[in-house]
C-alpha cells in the first residue's frame, strides 16, 4: 500500500510515519479506540444505572443522544476536515473524547451524564471515526487500492474493538465503572499524536483532473439532487439501528433471560473478532462487485440472523453463533457505503458527503438505543424492539437494489474557489 502519489516514487520522498503501512497502522489504532468504548458501553449499562438509581432508560437517553449528536455534527466536522485537514479535526476530537469520558465518570446527576456521554462524546466520535479516517485514506491512497485500504482501516481498528472488550470487562471488576472511564480518556489523550500524519491533500491519481475543482457547495447541492444519496441515507439508518439496539441492549438482555454477564463479554468480544474478518472481507469484495448489491446481500444476512436468533431457544451455542454472524456483517456497511459517495461523487468532498449520509445511521442508532431502552421500560421486554430490527433490515435491503451508482461525469468549473 503506497501513500499519496507524486510524478516520483512517493515512498522516496515521504517520512516512514507517512507511508501507506503506517497511516492504515494508525488509522485502526485511532477507530479501534474510539469505536471499542462506544462498542462496549452496554457493559457500562447495568453497573452505572445500579450506583446511580437511574432506568434502563435514562441511560439509553445518553446513548441514544450520542449517536444523534455524532450524526448532526459529522456533516460540520466533515467540511472542516475537508477545508483544513483531517489530523486537526482527529487531534481535537481524541481530546473532547477525554473530556467527555472524564465528564461521564463524575457527572452527578443523569442532565451531566447526557451533557457529557451525549453531547461531548457524540461530537468527539464525529471526529475519530470513520467520516473523517475514511475520507483521509481515500484521498491519500491510490484510487485502485482505495476499497482494500478501508478494509484493511477498519479490519485494523476492528482489532482494536476486539481487545477493548476484555480490557473493559477487566478494569470493571478490578476498579469499577467510573475508573474506567477515566482510564479510557487517558488512552484518548494518548493516542493524540496518531493525528499527525493525516495531512490529507487532493486524492492521488485525481490532481489536475480539473482546472478549478467544484466548490463545496455545489457538490453539496448535487448529492442533495441524486437519488441515490437518499436512498443510501435512508439504507443507513437500518444498519446504525440495528447495531446500537444490539450493542448498548445485548448484555442487560441476556441478563433478563437468566445467562451470566460473561456470556454478554463474550458475545460482544465474538462480534469485535468477527468484525475483523468481515470489514476485511466487505473491503476486499467492494473493489470487485457491485457494492449495491453486497450492501442489501448483508442487510438480508442480518435480518436472518436475528430471526434465528430470536425465535431458537437461548442457549450460549445459539448466542455465540449469531455473534459471529452478526459481527462478520457488523461494520462491512462502512467501506461499501463510503465506497459508493467516492465511486459517484469523487473524493474531493468525501469527508462532508459521508458525514450527511452518515447522519442516517446516527438516527437510526438514536431510535434504537432510546427505544430499545422506552420499549423495555413500557413492556418489560425487547421483543418489539428484535422485531422492528429486522422489518428495517428488510427495507434496506429493498432501497439499495435501485441506486444509481454511475460516476457523475462533471464539466470543469472555471476559476471558481472552494
Amino acid at each position: 500500500m503506497t501513500a499519496r502519489s507524486s510524478s516520483h516514487d512517493p515512498n522516496a520522498s515521504l517520512p516512514w510515519w507517512r507511508a501507506g503501512a503506517f497511516l492504515l497502522l494508525a488509522a485502526g489504532l485511532v477507530m479501534g479506540l474510539a469505536l471499542g468504548v462506544r462498542h462496549v458501553q452496554g457493559l457500562f449499562l447495568l453497573p452505572i444505572i445500579a450506583e446511580r438509581g437511574w432506568t434502563r432508560e435514562t441511560f439509553a437517553l445518553a446513548m441514544a443522544v450520542q449517536n444523534l449528536v455524532w450524526g448532526l455534527a459529522q456533516p460540520f466536522t466533515g467540511m472542516v476536515a475537508d477545508r483544513f485537514g483531517s489530523w486537526k479535526v482527529m487531534a481535537a476530537g481524541m481530546v473532547l473524547y477525554a473530556a467527555g469520558l472524564c465528564g461521564m465518570a463524575m457527572a452527578p446527576g443523569s442532565t451531566g451524564f447526557v451533557l457529557a456521554g451525549g453531547v461531548c462524546v457524540g461530537i468527539a466520535q464525529s471526529g475519530t471515526t470513520f467520516g473523517v479516517v475514511y475520507g483521509a485514506l481515500s484521498r491519500m491512497v491510490p484510487a485502485h487500492q482505495r476499497s482494500r485500504a478501508l478494509g484493511v482501516a477498519g479490519a485494523l481498528g476492528g482489532v482494536g474493538q476486539f481487545l477493548m472488550v476484555p480490557s473493559a470487562q477487566a478494569l470493571l471488576s478490578a476498579v469499577g465503572w467510573q475508573q474506567a472511564l477515566i482510564v479510557f480518556a487517558v488512552m484518548a489523550v494518548a493516542w493524540v499524536p496518531l493525528a499527525l500524519p493525516f495531512r490529507d491533500g487532493p486524492a492521488a491519481g485525481e490532481a489536475g483532473a480539473q482546472p478549478q475543482p467544484q466548490p463545496m457547495r455545489a457538490a453539496i447541492g448535487e448529492a442533495f439532487r441524486h437519488s441515490g444519496f437518499w436512498l443510501l441515507n435512508l439504507g443507513f439508518l437500518a444498519c446504525g439501528f440495528q447495531l446500537a439496539f444490539i450493542a448498548n441492549h445485548l448484555p442487560a438482555y441476556l441478563r433478563d433471560k437468566g445467562l451470566q454477564p460473561a456470556s454478554a463479554m463474550v458475545a460482544l468480544a465474538l462480534i469485535a473478532l468477527a468484525n475483523i474478518a468481515g470489514t476485511y472481507a466487505f473491503g476486499w469484495l467492494g473493489g470487485r462487485h457491485v457494492k449495491k448489491y453486497l450492501l442489501a446481500g448483508i442487510y438480508l444476512a442480518r435480518t436472518s440472523a436475528m430471526a434465528l436468533f430470536v425465535l431458537l431457544p437461548l442457549s450460549p451455542f445459539t448466542l455465540y453463533a449469531f455473534s459471529v454472524a452478526m459481527g462478520f456483517l457488523w461494520l462491512g456497511t462502512v467501506p461499501l457505503t463510503s465506497g459508493i459517495v467516492s465511486q459517484v461523487f469523487g473524493v474531493r468532498y468525501i469527508t462532508t458527503l459521508f458525514g450527511f449520509v452518515f447522519f442516517g445511521h446516527q438516527l437510526g442508532s438514536f431510535l434504537g438505543v432510546w427505544l430499545g431502552g422506552l420499549v423495555f421500560e413500557l413492556t418489560r421486554s425487547y421483543d418489539l424492539v428484535w422485531m422492528g430490527a429486522m422489518a428495517l433490515g428488510v427495507v434496506a435491503a429493498a432501497l439499495h437494489w435501485p441506486i444509481d451508482d454511475r460516476e457523475i461525469v462533471r464539466a470543469p468549473w472555471p476559476g471558481l474557489r472552494t
